[in-house]
């Protein structure tokens, strides 16, 4: 596979000609689908098809598909879905209801997506938000315990997968205790090592295994004063890889974010230097994408295998399903707490 360490944004429905270019000659790892970059169905998997058609591989083609405030797929032609909050306050009625629900709910996202030949989604979310932290996370999380996320997460991340669709999980080692947004500025945790493995890194564990993952733009002041996890050798290192074990391929949050500092180019040389496999930029900005294409290598050595790894753990979806009564069973199971229609039997 050649292709190199990043994966881009691009700037609207289609791709221009110079983006066309761009693609060719970059070769990013794979594309990244926002609001901006969508109509219609048939708009969207056009230019799904089109990337890939440009770039001369089947390269994944993700998006942030939650649910909530996170959605970039909606109506009037893909349906709402609910906040990861919603599973945690059925998951506390009924621990096995709020788990089918949320396995329900990734299963029916993974069908919109892989109709439109998006096969990664950034999701689930293993964050534990805490009082007094900035709202960004918020209802975006699944409960305020490292059980009880990790437990909702996995249901998420089999959804995903039953409908042929990788999952992502984020944000690596966890950004629940951030007390700024990271899109706008650097959150510092000030919390001991301790807290952290007890609660935060501890709802990571039990997800190590899925084959994708994206870090959090955080200081974690314990472990390293100064550089937030993305590029932060002893954050990715001591803690990512070896306290939660995850071994997949991991991406950086959105490189262009305000949390972190330096041009571009820095940036992107930061986190590949730290141990990111690949650097993720969204805002579809020529000049910004040109910038990062630049500082980042080839995939080679074991970023190469775990990306490959990943890639290999493409599957078709596991059965189909009967998507209007599987919905309307979703709609009653979240409203009123028992399903009326198919049940998802959890394997």
């Amino acid at each position: 596979m050649t292709a190199r360490a990043f994966i881009t944004g691009v700037s609207t429905t289609a791709l221009t000609g110079e983006e066309r270019v761009f693609l060719r000659e970059a070769e990013p790892f794979g594309l990244i689908v926002f609001k901006r970059n969508v109509e219609t169905p048939d708009q969207l998997a056009a230019l799904v098809a089109s990337f890939r058609d440009t770039i001369g591989r089947d390269a994944p083609v993700l998006v942030d598909q939650e649910g909530g405030r996170v959605q970039r797929l909606g109506p009037p032609h893909w349906p709402r879905y609910p906040e990861g909050a919603q599973y945690g306050r059925l998951w506390e009625r009924d621990r096995a209801l709020g788990v089918e629900a949320a396995r329900m709910g990734a299963r029916l996202i993974a069908d919109d997506l892989a109709a439109l030949g998006i096969d990664v989604n950034c999701l689930p979310l293993a964050d534990v938000p805490t009082a007094g932290a900035d709202p960004v996370i918020g209802d975006r999380a699944y409960g305020e315990s490292a059980e009880k996320v990790a437990e909702l997460a996995g249901a998420i991340a089999a959804g995903l997968v039953d409908g042929g669709v990788l999952p992502v999980l984020k944000h690596l080692p966890g950004h629940g205790r951030a007390t700024a947004d990271s899109h706008h500025d650097l959150p510092i945790v000030t919390a001991d090592r301790a807290t952290l493995d007890a609660v935060d890194f501890a709802a990571f564990r039990p997800l190590a295994a899925l084959p994708l993952g994206m870090t959090a733009h955080v200081v974690f002041s314990a472990f390293d004063p100064v550089a937030p996890a993305t590029t932060s050798v002893t954050m990715i290192q001591e803690v990512i890889r070896d306290s939660i074990g995850f071994e997949g391929l991991l991406m950086s949050d959105d490189i262009s974010m305000r949390a972190l500092s330096g041009s571009l180019a820095e940036r992107s040389g930061a986190a590949i230097a730290a141990g990111c496999d690949v650097v993720l930029h969204c805002n579809g900005n020529m000049d910004e994408m040109r910038a990062v294409a630049g500082a980042v290598p080839l995939l080679a050595g074991k970023a190469e295998g775990r990306a490959a790894a990943a890639l290999a753990a493409r599957r078709k979806a596991t059965r189909a399903i009967d998507a209007a009564a599987l919905r309307s069973a979703f709609a009653a199971l979240l409203v009123g707490g028992h399903p009326t229609g198919p049940r998802m039997t959890l394997s």
